[in-house]
């Protein structure tokens, strides 16, 4: 890629690509839901949503735009895929450096580990997972 991203996709994908987690809830790695039934349930949840809004409503596009966010097509998906990820790994790490969290929260960086898309999303993660091994926040 050039760089250049679409700003206002990016928007709209921050905003879509949780509106499934209002009814199936967020479902992390410690749930022991597999990727495929998590994939089901939420995409069973968007098109009801977008079903429920119609086309007029923007009930396509926002489906369309879940779609694009889950299936990493465009490079803003997979930017603001592995800036979901980013914040995951570093709420964990934040977690853990105030010590409110009596289990490991490992799973949380492992399910990340080999699967980031942009090299923002790896350099971030890099550093994050660098403080947590010398105990920074």
């Amino acid at each position: 890629s050039d760089g250049a991203l679409d700003t206002n996709r990016c928007i709209k994908l921050a905003l879509i690509h949780d509106l499934a987690e209002a009814k199936v809830g967020d479902i992390t790695p410690h749930c022991g839901v597999s990727s495929e039934e998590k994939y089901k349930l939420e995409l069973d949840t968007m098109e009801h949503i977008s079903a429920m809004l119609g086309p007029l409503m923007g009930g396509e596009e926002i489906l369309a735009l879940w779609k694009e966010y889950e299936e990493g097509a465009t490079e803003e998906a997979k930017l603001l895929k592995d800036l979901d990820r980013i914040e995951m790994i570093l709420q964990a790490q934040e977690y853990e450096a105030e010590g409110s969290h009596e289990k490991s929260l490992d799973q949380f960086f492992t399910s990340t580990e080999g699967i980031w898309k942009t090299e923002t999303g790896k350099a971030w993660a890099k550093e994050i997972v660098s403080r947590r091994k010398k105990g920074e926040s």
